[in-house]
């Protein structure tokens, strides 16, 4: 696994599932790995009431009663509709649930505009078809139809960003739980239907911003039970998320660094004043391109530990932070510089006078990051 750049769910936490499932003594529908009460366990983390000889860490940071309602959906017969704004989660709870599940999170299709039938269906082996004709043999599974085949969680993201034509296919497999293939004649004998497992479910995710891209049709709404994942604005909450990822990039490049309390509370602060400063504004020129995400943050400090580590001092400053959080957030310019020369002069100016502490060198430091990029 070390030398992976990215390791899926199952294959990071492999040891803690093989534990789980390893104790899980709890009723567990069709062919799921875990119980709902350990797949829960998993991605919350353990408490002390549960009893158990081990510590599981929490891995997904919100509220129990979404995590409660995703298990229960992918236990029935409808699919499950992780919607929200971008940087909110979707995609890492649907991953961890796949993971606990299924034991196989890369199931996954990709939403865009160039997502086809196929990605979702099959196609076939060229080379294949041309000695061999049209068989199973040669047929190339889509993701969601191996996850039907082996009754394991498919995934979809950015289902808002596909095609009606990709979506009203969606319908007749989360419908029927088949797909036909009728280049495999129509015979009954001739195996050309590809039936669900139990088990089977489909995990999508949409943006809540892509709302008139691609708008779902009620047919399709209908196959799906719908959890919205809000914004984390909990400032202990949104602490814990930055922290545990932080954490995972220091141990993945190898990193000794510290993160000091007070700039991980600079970074909040600044993070919370934008988003007011957004909610208040009055029309789109008035607000950042960016979500401001708790995904975002973390993509902030990411960039400002790198920096350090590798044209620093080894040690993360006010000062690189700064500079970190205004290359991020300014993707328009002069719109986005304005915005965020506003706020330093406004905000972050006169806490400097009144707080001190990290704040005058964090103030010094976005001021040149914006001479720099005007």
């Amino acid at each position: 696994m070390t030398d992976l750049l990215r390791a899926p769910a199952e294959l990071k936490y492999a040891e803690e599932l093989d534990w789980l499932e390893s104790i899980d003594d709890n009723p567990k529908p069709f062919s799921w790995r875990l119980s709902p009460k350990m797949v829960r366990l998993f991605v919350l983390g353990s408490e002390r009431a549960d009893g158990l000889d081990r510590e599981i860490a929490p891995k997904w940071f919100g509220d129990r009663s979404f995590v409660e309602r995703s298990i229960v959906t992918l236990a029935s017969d409808r699919g499950l509709l992780l919607i929200g704004d971008p940087g909110t989660g979707k995609s890492w709870l649907a991953e961890l649930l796949s993971a606990a599940i299924s034991r196989n999170s890369t199931l996954v299709v990709q939403g865009t505009a160039g997502t086809t039938e196929d990605h979702i269906k099959y196609s076939w082996n060229v080379s294949m078809v041309i000695a061999k004709g049209q068989s199973r043999e040669s047929m190339i599974p889509s993701p969601i139809m191996t996850a039907m085949e082996t009754g394991a969680i498919g995934r979809f993201e950015e289902l808002t960003r596909s095609t009606s034509d990709v979506q009203d296919a969606l319908i007749s497999i989360l419908s029927e739980k088949y797909i036909s293939v009728p280049e495999l004649g129509s015979d009954q004998d001739s195996d050309n239907i590809v039936f669900a497992k139990p088990g089977f479910s489909v995990i999508a995710t949409a943006n809540s911003r892509d709302r008139g891209v691609n708008d779902l049709s009620s047919a399709l709404k209908r196959r799906f039970n719908f959890v919205r994942i809000p914004v984390v604005t909990n400032k202990k909450s949104e602490a814990e998320i930055v922290r545990f990822r932080t954490e995972e990039l220091l141990r993945r490049h190898r990193i000794e660094l510290d993160v000091p309390p007070t700039l991980l509370d600079v970074l909040l602060r600044s993070f919370a004043d934008l988003r007011a400063s957004s909610a208040a504004a009055g029309s789109d020129d008035e607000m950042l391109e960016s979500a401001l995400s708790t995904a975002e943050q973390i993509g902030v400090l990411e960039d400002a530990i790198l920096h350090s580590n590798f044209f620093g001092e080894r040690a993360l400053t006010a000062h690189t932070l700064a500079a970190s959080l205004v290359g991020s957030l300014a993707r328009r310019a002069p719109e986005d510089l304005a915005i965020l020369n506003k706020y330093l002069h406004g905000v972050v100016e006169p806490r400097s006078k009144e707080e001190g502490g990290s704040w005058p060198e964090f103030l010094e430091g976005g001021r040149d990051a914006i001479a720099t990029l005007s």
